[in-house]
């Protein structure tokens, strides 16, 4: 229920944008997470670029405070190891080093508790979504084999590898704000915007957690706008406004392939690695840290095969294991350390590589490719996870509005 703002005093209009529920958003929070956008993507925070982004930036605030008292409600606490560990997700997505994108932000004069704040509100609206869901949560054992049967029969369909920003409207006549905001976020992306960042901070689906990646998606699952859209799309672009259910879907097509044809490349690979007495946070690095370096250098001329590169991690302490374990080599991140593993000969230890912490040498034992086939149970019930969520999040979403009530701003 949307009501009129004469309740709210004419000396607070200078700092007051809207209160749902009872809960205040200024004007300076409508302001914080308008720059924090401006700078993510790459345009001048100038008072008119702010006050055109506006409306869009308020209607989101509304659904996250909404989002944060569902949350308190649900008596729901997130960790800062959780908010740190999808932030650093972020930097990662981005290319970005540890605490790269806090430093950005400050030194653009945006609060990173913006950032902060929105992360735990996300993170702790998917624990709001997966307790209301409870035992239904988790699906049966039948729900997963009847799913693994669909599947069998889409072998060799096209799949879709789609990352995604929604602009969601909650009034009719917030549709003219939400085409301009995705347009304005469109032509940001295709001048170079980075596509996670934005969609974490402004996205309004699920995916905002991921950096907007869905993954691959069989055409079924798309909405039918979506679908129509993407089948013409090359890979690597950004479609124009997609109006959906409930407001305008951005989509970056990621590529293509047919399901359970895909070759992949499996590694089993070893790896020595030497910690840092303190971390090195770029420059000139310490006497200390120098000495790890040397000392690695020095190990490197003894490592011939992998027996040797467990041997020599052992010696160090085994600070991290020296077998992860399978690697899919698609799934290697950054990428340059993806193309590392990728032409690096097998049996030949590989320059030392340095990091925040320490410094690393990996070898490739053996390389082995296979097609992909069916993903496997677990992943399947995981599949099946997501798409609940996902519908829980529109439905209580909805449920949230109708019973509100929200005070805006006449000018709001």
């Amino acid at each position: 229920m949307v009501v009129a703002s004469p309740g709210i005093a004419r000396a607070q209009d200078a700092r007051i944008a809207v209160v749902v529920n009872g809960t205040v958003i200024t004007n300076q929070d409508v302001d914080a997470r308008a720059r924090l956008f401006a700078l993510s993507a790459g345009l001048p925070p100038t008072s008119q670029t702010l006050e055109h982004l506006k409306p869009q930036i308020t209607s989101e605030l509304i659904d996250q405070a909404l989002q944060l008292q569902a949350i308190e409600q649900n008596k729901i606490v997130v960790s800062q190891a959780d908010i740190a560990a999808a932030l650093a997700r972020i930097d990662k997505a981005n290319g970005l080093p540890p605490d790269g994108l806090q430093k950005k932000l400050e030194a653009s004069g945006v609060p990173y508790s913006t950032l902060v704040g929105q992360f735990r509100t996300e993170l702790g609206w998917t624990d709001v979504l997966k307790k209301k869901l409870g035992p239904d949560l988790r699906p049966t054992k039948e729900d997963v084999l009847a799913e693994q049967r669909a599947m069998k029969h889409e072998l060799g369909e096209t799949q879709y590898h789609i990352a995604e920003i929604f602009i969601p409207i909650e009034r009719p006549s917030d549709e003219g704000n939400a085409k301009l905001f995705a347009q304005t976020v469109i032509k940001q992306l295709r001048n170079g915007a980075p596509f996670p960042v934005v969609a974490a901070q402004f996205s309004q689906s699920q995916s905002a957690l991921t950096g907007g990646d869905r993954g691959w998606v069989e055409p079924d699952l798309l909405d039918p706008a979506v679908r129509a859209i993407v089948q013409r799309m090359p890979a690597g672009a950004i479609s124009d406004p997609v109006r959906v259910a409930g407001g305008f879907e951005i989509v970056n097509l990621l590529g293509t392939r047919k399901f359970g044809e895909v070759k992949e490349t499996i590694l089993n690979i070893r790896q020595v690695f030497l910690p840092f007495p303190s971390p090195f946070q770029g420059g000139q690095p310490s006497p200390a840290q120098l000495a790890v370096l040397t000392h690695a250098n020095a190990l490197r001329g003894g490592l011939h095969d992998c027996d040797a590169v467990s041997a020599a991690n052992a010696a160090v302490g085994n600070v991290r294991k020296a077998d992860p374990g399978p690697v899919n080599l698609a799934t290697v991140q950054p990428v340059a350390f993806q193309s590392l593993l990728s032409s690096l000969p097998i049996g030949q230890i590989s320059q030392p590589l340095v990091s925040q912490h320490g410094v690393a040498m990996v070898m490739v034992c053996k390389r082995a490719t296979s097609t992909t086939g069916l993903p496997s149970i677990p992943a399947i019930a995981n599949i099946l996870v997501q798409r609940r969520v996902a519908l829980e999040s529109q439905q209580l979403m909805d449920a949230l509005h109708r019973n509100a009530v929200i005070e805006r701003d006449q000018a709001s």
